[in-house]
């Protein structure tokens, strides 16, 4: 295959493995959290790029996502190390984006779970993921294979000694996107439905449940949400975020389509103030008026 041969290119560049640094932060009780760069992938992140949690039960430890490579994989196990030798109990890949699954080969042994969705397109779509990411990201990549999960999460709750972790099934960001609600804690783990300070990647999105969706986070009575990309907060407010940003966007595509404008004369319309400061602005809305625009167009077209 194509790109276990640029792998086996890029080993032969570098032998020393590419180290992450990452930075653990308790969040709250036996509750940690490591955060990603607020960026796109690339060789200097290492694909470093999506956020990355886990809970010590009393029995065993439960990971909520393991990131974009096997290489962060095995870091993110070692800071897990540090902190006890519990077993890892449990793996949850939150959707099918390769920034929140392709570590799971550092958790081999582990009951990696996911949706049926998820599972079944990681194991079509897996490869491809990978081929994708050594071209970007190359020598971080080194040694990274698919490792499908093995378990078809369905259960409302995990136990996990005083962690009671109820699953929420949800969509929008993809057709199936996975929510953990720790009733102990008060932490709610969002995933990739919730970007903070940081613009959605929208390729496989559906912007009217996305909305929906969100709406139904904000009634949760959490403390604390931990979102796939960015901080951790105690408020409302990622949430809100996201709502006025997919408004935003979906009121933009819905009158360019009927106005017949092109890509690049959506591109240059001015954004909101409210959204300054919102990193990958730009970038990302760009990507998901490609992704999306041919989707209201042909709405007007019917």
């Amino acid at each position: 295959m194509r790109y276990i041969l640029l792998l086996f290119f890029v080993t032969s560049l570098f032998s020393k493995e590419f180290d992450f640094n990452l930075k653990v932060k308790k969040i709250a009780s036996s509750t940690y959290f490591i955060e990603g760069k607020k960026e796109y992938f690339s060789q200097n992140n290492g694909g470093d790029i999506a956020n990355s949690s886990f809970i010590v039960g009393d029995d065993g430890v439960l990971v909520i996502d393991t990131g974009s490579s096997y290489i962060y994989g095995k870091q993110l196990l070692k800071e897990i190390r540090k902190i006890t030798n519990k077993p890892i109990k449990y793996v949850i890949n939150t959707h099918h984006h390769p920034d929140h699954f392709l570590g799971n080969q550092a958790f081999k042994g582990a009951a990696i779970m996911a949706s049926k969705y998820t599972k079944d397109y990681i194991s079509k779509n897996g490869d491809e993921y990978i081929t994708n990411l050594v071209n970007i990201i190359q020598y971080a990549m080194k040694g990274t294979e698919i490792l499908i999960p093995t378990k078809v999460l369905s259960a409302k709750y995990i136990n996990l000694g005083k962690h009671k972790i109820k699953v929420l099934y949800l969509n929008g960001h993809t057709k199936d996107d996975i929510v953990l609600y720790d009733e102990y804690t008060g932490v709610l783990f969002v995933s990739d439905l919730v970007f903070y300070n940081r613009a959605a990647a929208t390729p496989h999105a559906n912007i009217n449940q996305w909305i929906k969706t969100l709406n139904t986070l904000k009634e949760i009575p959490y403390k604390l949400l931990v979102s796939g990309h960015g901080e951790v907060s105690n408020s409302k407010k990622p949430i809100i975020q996201m709502i006025s940003y997919l408004k935003y966007l979906d009121n933009i595509l819905k009158t360019s389509s009927k106005k017949g404008l092109g890509i690049y004369e959506i591109l240059a319309i001015k954004k909101p103030k409210e959204f300054k400061g919102i990193f990958m602005l730009d970038e990302e809305f760009e990507r998901s008026i490609i992704n999306l625009y041919p989707t209201y167009e042909n709405r007007i077209l019917k």
